[in-house]
């Protein structure tokens, strides 16, 4: 039935149609075919039709479902869901692999990116800056898998963070003062830990008359506050293995860009070293993120990612980490599903071989309540040390 009215309405469509006048055809050609459906019926089918033909079929409830924070596609018929930390199996599927072949190809298509047998593997972004990552036979035995990272209309700001339970007011008004004064800060944390919204939250604090770039493997920060913005994408090579444009050549080439801070998204390889080497370069109040489970371990990937660019001492390595970073802001989802701010630790540099960390405030818990796990960050008893900055800026020491 939906597949006789899309393609009735396709011959009626015409180039740059807006949508209320697609689905006036729409409905019009469900009238003509099944004028015995009631008012319920044919509602259901016209929606079902649109979203087939000028959204993204099956998946469209769920991407306009605000409670729905992530899509897992495994296959046709095997879909699940996030939803307040939790994940479940939807009732929703794809009647054939065809139309979620089609699907996908209009997600990749709509940022310029092909996805085939030959290239299996591709990041891509919804409208919403939503984070697509899909793979596809063969390399998939259970056929196209999409995984949909949806972030919300409203970037997140510090008061959410607040509001949520990640951060205390105090620490809100540390880390306000720690992006004017243009401390290079680094934010690390496991998969789903939060990491691109406290990005996006620290950002927005930049002041609004500085040039930024932002560096992305698929477009995802919404910094709306800025004037000054230019944002840069990765590109992956063609068919013919030309074309690429990684992450390192976009970080060098921003340098000449004249930025007043940079923004990398995620470093996850060789482009760590041209990070840490802009911000040794004065390039102060940069910011950007990585995977890790812990502080020490994300200043160990560090090491390993820097080694992947060159050949240096490992001594070598830790000084220039210990001098490029000033504080690491550390996530980590607790057992209750909740998003939480772990440690925010300052990098005093490398002493005897050995990157020196001074951490100001650690998560403490003070039980559970109701399967909640309650407690907060708490201030350490270590004074902060690096306060030039914040004395340059004019601005106290807060903690």
């Amino acid at each position: 039935m939906a597949e006789e009215v899309r393609r009735e309405a396709a011959l009626k469509f015409t180039v740059n149609m807006d949508d209320q006048k697609a689905r006036e055809i729409i409905n019009d050609v469900i009238g003509n075919l099944y004028p015995e459906l009631g008012l319920a019926d044919s509602l259901e089918l016209g929606h079902k039709a649109f979203n087939d033909m000028r959204q993204l079929g099956a998946l469209q409830p769920l991407l306009d479902n605000p409670s729905v924070t992530e899509i897992m596609i495994n296959g046709k018929d095997n879909i699940f869901i996030e939803q307040k930390g939790r994940v479940f199996r939807s009732n929703v599927y794809f009647e054939t692999e065809d139309e979620l072949r089609k699907v996908i190809n209009d997600i990749v298509s709509r940022v310029n990116r092909n996805v085939t047998e030959a290239e299996p593997i591709v990041d891509a972004r919804l409208a919403d800056g939503s984070r697509v990552n899909v793979v596809i036979p063969p390399i998939s035995l259970v056929g196209p898998v999409v995984t949909i990272r949806k972030f919300p209309e409203k970037p997140m700001d510090l008061e959410d963070l607040i509001r949520f339970g990640s951060i205390t007011p105090q620490v809100a008004d540390f880390l306000v003062d720690l992006v004017k004064a243009k401390y290079n800060i680094f934010i690390s944390g496991g998969t789903g830990s939060g990491k691109t919204s406290f990005l996006n939250a620290l950002s927005a604090k930049i002041p609004h008359h500085e040039r930024i770039i932002t560096i992305e493997d698929s477009a995802e920060l919404q910094l709306k506050t800025i004037d000054n913005l230019v944002s840069l994408e990765t590109r992956n090579a063609n068919v013919e293995g030309k074309g690429a444009v990684p992450m390192q050549a976009l970080i060098k080439s921003s340098l000449r860009m004249r930025p007043d801070r940079i923004v990398v998204g995620e470093v996850r390889g060789a482009e760590a070293l041209d990070m840490l080497q802009a911000m040794n370069t004065g390039h102060d109040g940069s910011l950007s993120t990585g995977h890790a489970n812990s502080t020490k371990d994300m200043l160990s990937r560090l090491e390993t990612m820097v080694l992947q660019a060159a050949s240096l001492p490992l001594e070598a390595i830790r000084q220039q980490i210990g001098s490029a970073l000033d504080i690491i802001i550390h996530l980590s989802r607790l057992r209750d599903f909740s998003r939480r701010t772990v440690e925010i630790c300052e990098v005093l540099g490398c002493k005897n071989g050995e990157i020196e960390l001074n951490p100001l405030f650690r998560f403490v818990e003070t039980g559970e309540e109701n399967g909640k796990v309650m407690g907060g960050l708490v201030r350490t008893e270590n004074p902060m040390r690096k306060t030039e900055k914040l004395q340059m800026a004019g601005l106290p020491v807060r903690i």
